[in-house]
């Protein structure tokens, strides 16, 4: 069986962080995984630079592109600084035969620079959000996600976001399980939730009605089996709705809705990896609906059903 290939394309001032990223997922040996043929390419074979201060020897050159089963352009050392028009033909004429291509962090630029992203969706770092979108206003951008799985291409915000980008590239070609042993061996979340505002910079006004909305979190996760609404926590916080709702954001940066499920999420997940409580009890704790719904959600936002979770992480 022929092994699926992954290229890598490497650049003078590389982030030695971010080309890591795509070799530690699909490079390193992990027992019982199907295994990649990775090739790190340049323009040409030589040396190349590093924004760390050392130097990395490429073996392989751009030709390397026009037979991967999957291209992955890491993070672009400076936005300002077009990509080499060999590389976008390179892509483009990949794109062609529908080969997987993917933009890490600041590669979304690359990818966009081609014009591969005209009309689809993409993310990238959220501090270059805004340029971004001004930059390239063909292109959909999505300002709160992770990753961006759009057909053939891919798309992750900023630095470690690139990690879960990976894995759901493994996700895509060998199921959920691949996915999550390989997080388990990098000890790392095989599906992290939200997206990208929790790490958006934003002023949080120190005030009493941001105290009090404080506590209120800290209760509604002690109390999730109960059923909790907006009108219900602005009640209890003594707020109007739309004031509740403003300061609800600037605390969290998400819905109440959003946050409810993903708190929801977050507590299933530490039940079914730390308890041997039943699927029925584990939905009821959590404060889902019915274990039908739970098993819905579940699935919907990591891909796999909670019994295949529990047997992933209790072995």
């Amino acid at each position: 069986m022929k092994k699926h290939t992954i290229a890598i394309y490497a650049f003078n001032k590389i982030s030695p962080f971010h080309l890591s990223v795509p070799c530690v997922v699909f490079g390193d040996n992990h027992p019982g995984m199907p295994e990649f043929e990775l090739k790190v390419c340049g323009l040409k074979p030589g040396i190349l630079t590093t924004t760390a201060g050392f130097d990395v020897a490429v073996k392989y050159g751009l030709e390397e592109l026009a037979s991967s089963d999957t291209i992955i352009v890491p993070s672009w050392h400076d936005p300002n600084v077009m990509p080499p028009t060999e590389l976008m033909d390179a892509l483009s004429i990949a794109n062609e035969r529908n080969a997987q291509l993917v933009g890490l962090c600041l590669g979304a630029y690359v990818l966009a620079e081609t014009g591969l992203l005209n009309g689809r969706r993409a993310t990238t770092h959220w501090a270059f959000m805004p340029e971004f979108a001004r930059r390239f206003p063909e292109v959909n951008v999505d300002t709160n996600v992770l990753y961006v799985n759009d057909e053939n291409l891919m798309t992750s915000a900023g630095t470690a976001a690139g990690l879960d980008c990976c894995l759901e590239l493994l996700r895509k070609k060998y199921g959920g399980e691949a996915a999550n042993k390989v997080a388990r061996r990098l000890v790392i979340p095989p599906h992290r939730q939200g997206g990208q505002a929790q790490y958006i910079e934003q002023p949080i006004p120190v005030t009493a009605n941001d105290s009090r909305l404080s506590g209120l979190i800290e209760w509604v996760r002690a109390n999730l089996q109960m059923q909790h609404s907006l009108d219900s926590l602005a009640e209890r916080a003594l707020m109007t709705r739309r004031t509740f709702t403003r300061h609800f954001h600037q605390l969290t940066g998400t819905t109440v809705v959003q946050w409810l499920l993903t708190e929801r999420l977050t507590h299933s997940q530490q039940l079914l990896e730390g308890t041997n409580l039943s699927i029925e009890h584990i939905s009821e704790l959590s404060g889902f609906g019915s274990p039908v719904s739970f098993r819905q959600h579940f699935k919907v936002t990591f891909g796999i059903p909670p019994t295949i979770w529990r047997q992933t992480f209790q072995g």
